[in-house]
């Protein structure tokens, strides 16, 4: 027995649902498909020509082919993403501080760092660097450089003040430049200052470029820490690997008294990790050295190096070094 449900006269498509839950489509008086779908039990696709095929099997056959294929970029080894599930934790300045760590711990290694955050470029200024970059013979940007670190950035080819206004197709036209389009020479670290969140930005990234591994950068607090597992978890799904958390903020120090408080909360990021089942990389402590050499293009790496926090990213570097060793076994 069926009872009409709805119709739709200018499609011609019209749909009516049985009793026992299933539901037809046909169009005019002729059906459209041969096929039903079967409330709470997914659906199956009845085809009068070659057989049946599953859904999973038509839903992986149609992901494949639109998904790209994964290209590396030219001369770079390894490409280690940085990314918070939320903004305003301080995951640029991890960025810029790891890279300059990784290189700080070993000066044979070349790093380049790529800021992806096309909406809200900050790396220039962390790096003070402005200005256009140049282009090689073969129409290639090289990336501009400082601190031993070769840098490129959306913030380089817009005006300080410039807002980025853009919907996905154009970002998504903007990143691939910035991957395929740049002159990176040879690198062993490419480190990619990731926009907050897990959108068309983070997909296009990790579908296009074969990524060593992810490093989440998250403060204590139990509301960035729920973004920070959505973000973890977006890596694990595209067969990323995870290499650990960074717990930013962590402890604040009162320079007067040498007090500390835990003005974010403590060990939240430990007890995500420890759900993950992924590491902690590393404490960086909330302080006011790290915000003042940032903001002046001087980061503490290697502005305070002697500093217990720029010792603390340093230890952040070793412990991804160590990570993506363990990967690649």
């Amino acid at each position: 027995m069926w009872i009409n449900y709805s119709c739709r006269n200018l499609a011609k498509v019209c749909k009516r649902t049985s009793l026992n839950g299933a539901t037809e489509f046909w169009s005019g008086n002729k059906h459209t498909g041969p096929f039903t779908i079967v409330v709470n039990h997914g659906f199956r696709l009845k085809s009068s020509g070659a057989g049946e095929r599953t859904l999973q099997e038509r839903q992986k056959a149609h992901m494949a082919r639109g998904l790209p294929k994964q290209k590396p970029i030219a001369g770079v080894k390894e490409v280690i993403v940085i990314a918070s599930g939320k903004g305003g934790v301080g995951k640029s300045t991890t960025a810029v501080n790891l890279a300059l760590g990784l290189l700080a711990n070993d000066q044979s290694k070349r790093v380049g760092i790529l800021d992806a955050d096309v909406y809200g470029p900050s790396v220039p200024k962390m790096m003070n660097l402005r200005g256009n970059p140049e282009l090689t013979e073969k129409n290639l940007m090289r990336p501009l450089m400082n601190f031993g670190i070769s840098c490129m950035s959306m913030g380089f080819l817009v005006e300080d003040t410039s807002p980025i206004v853009w919907r996905g197709l154009m970002v998504m036209s903007a990143i691939e430049k910035l991957i395929r389009q740049v002159d990176w020479g040879h690198l062993d670290y490419l480190v990619v200052d990731m926009p907050p969140g897990t959108g068309d930005v983070q997909l296009s990234i990790t579908q296009n470029i074969p990524i060593a591994g992810a490093v989440i950068v998250s403060t204590p607090q139990d509301i960035a820490l729920l973004d920070a597992r959505r973000g973890a978890e977006m890596f694990r799904k595209v067969n990323i690997p995870v290499l650990g958390l960074v717990q930013n903020m962590s402890v604040f120090q009162c320079p007067q008294c040498n007090h500390q408080t835990h003005i974010f909360g403590s060990d939240g990021a430990r007890e995500l990790a420890r759900t993950l089942g992924v590491e902690v990389l590393g404490d960086i402590p909330l302080h006011l050295n790290i915000r003042e050499t940032s903001d002046n293009g001087q980061p503490v790496v290697v502005s305070s190096p002697d500093s217990p926090e720029a010792e603390a990213y340093r230890r952040v570097a070793s412990a991804v070094v160590h990570r993506l060793s363990e990967e690649s076994r």
